[in-house]
């Protein structure tokens, strides 16, 4: 039997809607949870709203096994995540004395301002998730998991997550390439993904190096249905005189 572990993703700040800052954790976030062996199968960008945030969690917690959020854990006022996590679960937002001793071994008590010591606030019952860049945690409050925004420090915060994380099967992918519009292939990609339920199967156009063509890429769980999927549709586009290259195509 196929195991399926889903998980969802809520970037939070006004600075990605803007346009100010670039989103640079999703990606990341997405290929370290293949490896973990779950699918990431829902991203939200929301404000800095104190509503949106509970609202989000509080949808997304229930309809997926994992929840990780990015940005709003700082120091500063719009800074207003790990309260609104408390609000979402029905809880006391508390000062972590973990929390406080680590940022007082990282600064000093003399640079433990009252900014800084926002960030030792969690929700009751809460874990903490280590960041060894800059001593600040992150928290897990049941399947939800409160990260930084920065990427260097959400990528080193995944690090303590790897014996928290338990995946189901991996999906696998396989690609090949067209030197031919995509319309061509329509009907053979329709004749595959009917004969093959559990293969998911995208068509994504290029334009490299001054030739037009597509990627056919093909994703399962079913090493078995995947490698038949494959072969079936390099089959079907040799019989119409076609030509087609293992991968994706080179840049």
């Amino acid at each position: 039997m196929i195991k399926t572990v889903t998980a969802s993703m809520i970037i939070i700040g006004d600075e990605i809607l803007s346009g100010r800052t670039k989103d640079a954790n999703l990606n990341h976030l997405s290929l370290w949870l293949n490896r973990m062996g779950v699918q990431l199968q829902e991203v939200r960008v929301i404000p800095d709203i104190g509503q949106v945030i509970q609202d989000t969690v509080n949808d997304l917690r229930v309809r997926f096994d994992y929840v990780f959020t990015t940005g709003g854990i700082g120091p500063t006022h719009d800074d207003i995540t790990a309260e609104n996590i408390a609000k979402a679960f029905g809880v006391a937002f508390v000062q972590s004395e973990t929390s406080l001793a680590l940022l007082q071994k990282h600064y000093g008590n003399e640079k433990i301002s009252d900014a800084r010591l926002r960030m030792t606030m969690i929700p009751e019952g809460a874990s903490l998730i280590k960041n060894p860049v800059s001593s600040a945690p992150g928290f897990q409050m049941e399947n939800v998991f409160v990260m930084a925004g920065i990427p260097v420090v959400m990528q080193s915060m995944l690090l303590d997550l790897e014996l928290r994380i338990f995946g189901g099967d991996k999906m696998l992918s396989k690609a090949i390439h067209v030197f031919e519009g995509e319309s061509n292939f329509a009907g053979v990609l329709e004749n595959v993904e009917k004969e093959f339920p559990n293969v998911s199967l995208g068509s994504y156009p290029f334009f490299r190096r001054k030739r037009f063509g597509a990627s056919f890429v093909l994703r399962s769980q079913i090493e078995a249905d995947l490698d038949q999927a494959l072969e079936m549709l390099k089959l079907e586009i040799g019989a119409m005189g076609k030509e087609c290259f293992d991968g994706e195509a080179e840049l």
